[in-house]
């Protein structure tokens, strides 16, 4: 979590290409697969790193279905709403959409995702697909309630689906630091 602060704090504050390459972090399928097998609990706190969620519980235990949570904001109210995010580092079944369904109708969450290493089959795309849409009142945009996304997609820079605009409230924003010509920006 730790790792996934300083990284969103450090592309707001200076932008993409200042963010070093973090050792030991998966870059690659496989690698992701090594670390869910040797550590589950590791590799849910990683996946939810990649779509910028915040985890839900620190300690390990029962999770009631709520793994991690994204935040955000689409309409003139100012509401916070929330996208519900599980972690499968096994094989997922419809049951695991099925059960984050219910998950995020017991939250009232706007949006639910299953993240899992392996490709969701025809009754997983199915379940997805009888869940609906999210209407942003907003941004007048549709997105899917529920959604599955890959270690694959994720690592090809795929995201979430939701009304993601500036004033994402997950993470507070850091200030942007501007550069004049010839001055070199500081890391302080």
């Amino acid at each position: 979590m730790a790792i996934t602060l300083i990284k969103s704090r450090l592309v707001d504050q200076f932008g993409e290409d200042h963010v070093p390459e973090v050792v030991g972090e998966p870059y690659f399928a496989q690698d992701a697969q090594w670390l869910a097998d040797h550590d589950p609990w590791q590799f849910q706190w990683w996946a939810l790193g990649l779509v910028g969620a915040r985890p839900q519980e620190q300690k390990k235990g029962a999770d009631k279905g709520i793994d991690g949570r994204l935040y955000f904001h689409d309409d003139a109210e100012g509401k916070t709403k929330q996208t519900i995010i599980s972690v499968k580092a096994g094989k997922p079944t419809v049951s695991h959409l099925s059960d984050l369904r219910g998950v995020i109708e017991r939250e009232e969450a706007e949006i639910g995702v299953l993240i899992t290493m392996q490709e969701p089959t025809k009754p997983m795309r199915k379940e997805t697909a009888s869940a609906g849409y999210y209407e942003s009142p907003g941004w007048n945009t549709k997105h899917p309630r529920l959604q599955i996304l890959t270690v694959d997609d994720l690592l090809e820079g795929k995201g979430i689906d939701y009304p993601y605009r500036p004033g994402n409230v997950t993470f507070k924003k850091a200030r942007r630091e501007e550069k004049s010509q010839g001055e070199q920006l500081s890391m302080e």
